[in-house]
């Protein structure tokens, strides 16, 4: 198995990229209107890879923080066949206490910049556009701060692992957004002058042109499952829960949601989102002008990826920044809130959460003096004196100070979002529960994107066919039980529903048996989850 470190440092490094298929050889060139680009099969898979295909207009100079824009027109035939430049990265916070109290990126492999926004389509086999397949849209995490299509060392995201799992009967998509202050700085003056959210707005354009396009792939465009892990899976909530529920023309049936990243999420001009605004306005010496905004859009990339970076470094230990905002329109609420009120897009839900979701960001060096209660005023800046007290109760018991600071860094922020969706979708979702010692943050990925496996490590077969053929089949019929890819030892997985706390999880033995079996959500996680509910407008979840 991967080792504790191993599996935070792979997340850590979401923004570092792989090298390209080796020697492809020359398929048909699809027309996308805009453009025609030439895909390649892969001489090992055997399936036909588009890399690097462009699907809006580059964000830049006046397009900063505005809607995406279709892309100009450009002639002739494009070669599809090499990695895309990743999105500007920065990093996770490192501070020893929040700002708002009254970790180097690794090399990458590809280069970064502003002009990001591409995809990856994985066909099966060779082109034919007629085949009308599901098609699996993957959106990677990386604390909407790091990370790309092109994936983590050792490993990529690689389609073709996820066609392999399906039974060669899916079309796979990759895409990537603007992170950070380029994807997600909000304000008064961009709300009045620009697009908030611009990074989950990209993901509606991908979104949009899947619908538009993908059949040209043999995808079908009303079989689209959008799937995504941490910061991924937050943005498949922020798709569930956008336009009050209630997106038109629908953009997906299905979606998935593996270990759920949903940090607090402010209305736009609060005075957090608001700080990082000003911030970037003064580093970047547009402070000494009237309009800001249009001053920001003239600032060199470099000098605004300086910026970027330490106002991600500036956050607490753990925690993420600039994140997705209340803007009023494409998010109107918090998406708790709209999910309790059932404001939701899509027909099913499969959703999985590892069994130690917090514990990569704390501080563990802090075991001898961790405070519980000034943790979690650290964690949730605007959460009053007599919450925090009640907070810190509700954890009393259960392990030393580390472990119950390692529960609530995972629970109100990883864990109970996924509850809060289980409940929006009762009855028509399925749970999970990834329990594979050391069962941290991300460490699922390997048993369904298996070329990001370390070479010379290994995980039990059967657990990986049981756990990967759920998602596969999900995609395929939305039902982890239709066994179309093939042999699956998983038992009859049941929904989860508000009568019935029906659950899977995946485990292996002392022995390195595949251990996978039904089990009801324990009833004091349900609890201290229905504590954090109500106290949201305090942590802004």
């Amino acid at each position: 198995m991967v080792s504790p470190s191993l599996t935070f440092s792979a997340f850590l490094v979401l923004a570092c990229a792989v090298g390209t298929s080796a020697s492809p050889s020359v398929v048909n060139v699809v027309d996308l209107g805009y453009a025609k680009y030439q895909g390649s099969v892969n001489p090992t898979s055997k399936n036909t890879e588009f890399l690097g295909m462009r699907y809006p207009a580059p964000p830049t100079g006046t397009l900063r923080w505005r809607e995406p824009q279709a892309p100009a027109t450009t002639s002739g035939v494009q070669l599809a066949n090499s990695q895309p430049n990743q999105c500007y990265q920065s990093t996770l916070g490192v501070a020893p206490s929040s700002p708002f109290r009254t970790s180097a990126v690794s090399r990458r492999d590809t280069p970064i910049s502003e002009d990001c926004l591409f995809l990856n389509v994985w066909v099966p086999g060779t082109l034919q556009p007629n085949r009308k397949l599901p098609v699996l849209f993957w959106i990677h995490g990386g604390g909407y701060t790091l990370g790309s299509a092109s994936g983590v060392i050792p490993g990529v995201f690689d389609g073709s692992d996820l066609i392999k799992e399906a039974g060669g009967n899916v079309v796979v998509v990759v895409i990537q957004y603007r992170l950070g202050v380029l994807g997600f700085l909000s304000s008064s003056q961009i709300k009045a002058n620009g697009a908030l959210n611009a990074g989950l707005l990209d993901q509606q354009f991908a979104l949009k042109w899947v619908q538009q396009h993908i059949s040209k792939f043999g995808g079908d465009p009303t079989k689209v499952t959008i799937w995504g892990e941490s910061a991924g899976a937050g943005s498949v909530i922020q798709h569930i829960v956008a336009n009050n529920g209630n997106t038109y023309p629908p953009l997906f049936r299905g979606a998935m949601t593996s270990s759920t990243f949903l940090p607090s999420q402010y209305n736009y001009n609060d005075r957090i989102p608001q700080s990082y605004y000003n911030s970037v306005v003064t580093q970047t010496k547009c402070n000494t002008v009237a309009d800001t905004l249009n001053c920001l859009r003239n600032v060199d990339a470099a000098v605004l990826q300086a910026a970027n970076m330490n106002i991600a470094a500036s956050v607490f230990y753990g925690t993420w920044a600039p994140q997705p905002v209340v803007d009023g329109t494409f998010i109107a609420d918090r998406p708790s809130v709209l999910l309790k009120k059932g404001k939701i897009n899509g027909k099913m839900l499969l959703s999985i959460v590892n069994s130690h979701e917090g514990d990569a960001f704390v501080d563990q060096t802090t075991a001898a003096t961790v405070q519980v209660p000034d943790y979690i005023a650290n964690l949730f800046p605007n959460l009053g004196a007599q919450d925090i007290t009640t907070a810190a109760k509700l954890y009393q018991g259960l392990g030393s100070n580390i472990e119950q600071a390692n529960l609530i860094a995972g629970e109100p922020i990883l864990v109970c979002p996924t509850y809060y969706l289980l409940k929006a979708f009762s009855g028509r979702v399925f749970k999970g529960e990834s329990a594979v010692p050391p069962a941290l943050h991300g460490a699922d990925v390997n048993y369904y994107f298996t070329s990001f496996i370390p070479a010379g490590t290994s995980v039990n077969a059967s657990l990986q066919t049981a756990f990967s053929g759920g998602f596969a089949n999900f995609v395929q019929n939305l039902d982890p039980n239709d066994k179309s890819s093939g042999p699956n030892i998983t038992p009859r997985w049941n929904t989860w529903s508000s009568q019935q706390h029906n659950e899977m999880l995946f485990n292996v033995t002392a022995a390195g048996v595949a251990d996978v079996h039904a089990f009801q959500t324990n009833a004091g996680l349900l609890q201290r989850c229905a504590f954090w509910e109500s106290v949201g407008a305090g942590t802004a979840i």
